[in-house]
């Protein structure tokens, strides 16, 4: 008797468990939730739940094709608008590089952007802040200093009314603090690569319309009155900056959606 009522049990919960929601239902509701996502333009969340379909409901064909369908669908767009800001973004870089001069010499492995007011010719016997920026984007100051006597400076302070931002020092002897001397003139540069001129730049580039001072900090202490075109220089390349990096940017996002879609 308790064996019987045992069999009836097992076969009830078995006919109860046929009558639950199928693979096919649960896919369904996942991919109607990815669809009223899309419609909010929640694009990254629709397609994480698009995309955990096949991996948890691997037997709703009809359900794996219809996310496959609406996965393309929304790559496509998603490619075109890509393209469409990438068209923009290159004619904003276009109008960007006209204060730069474009070099490259056989030392250099990318192109350099050279602003027009930074050339050698009319800065070769001054002390000036230098801004620095290459072809993919990567930009850094540099101290340059022009002068009688040796100063071994390692950083530099930018200055106004209480406001400042001080580089990382980088020390006498490193490949980044160089020097020379030609007769009775001394030069000094030292470069501040990787973010070392520690929010220098930005600080330069958002107060380009004050009279901004610098100090080049080492033995002894040299004063500047930075020029009108080296803070538009710094405020050009910057700008200049981001734009490229996100043009790269772009471009690797839309050769990643068209490997995704097979697009050559």
């Amino acid at each position: 008797m308790k064996f019987s009522f045992f069999i009836s049990a097992v076969l009830l919960a078995l006919v109860i468990a046929g009558c639950g929601p199928s693979d096919e239902d649960k896919a369904r509701v996942k991919l109607n939730l990815a669809q009223s996502l899309l419609e909010k333009n929640d694009t990254t969340a629709a397609l994480r739940h698009l995309d955990s379909i096949p991996r948890l409901y691997p037997k709703a064909v009809y359900a794996l094709n219809a996310a496959k369908n609406l996965v393309n669908e929304v790559q496509f767009d998603l490619l075109h608008r890509k393209e469409a800001e990438l068209d923009s973004l290159k004619v904003k870089v276009a109008e960007l590089e006209k204060p730069f001069n474009k070099e490259k010499t056989e030392f250099d492995r990318y192109t350099q952007y050279v602003h027009k007011r930074q050339t050698f010719q009319r800065a070769w016997d001054r002390s000036y802040i230098q801004v620095h920026l290459d072809e993919r984007g990567e930009i850094y100051l540099s101290s340059n200093y022009h002068g009688e006597k040796w100063l071994d400076h390692t950083a530099l302070r930018v200055y106004d009314q209480g406001d400042d931002a001080k580089t990382e020092e980088i020390p006498i002897g490193s490949p980044d603090n160089h020097r020379s001397d030609f007769m009775e003139a001394k030069w000094e540069k030292v470069s501040y690569r990787n973010g070392k001129d520690n929010g220098v730049m930005e600080f330069i580039a958002n107060n380009a319309d004050r009279n901004l001072k610098a100090v080049f900090l080492g033995n002894k202490y040299y004063y500047i009155i930075l020029e009108t075109y080296d803070k538009q220089a710094v405020k050009d390349a910057l700008a200049l900056s981001k734009a490229l990096k996100q043009r790269s940017k772009l471009q690797a996002e839309i050769n990643s959606l068209q490997k995704q879609l097979n697009i050559s």
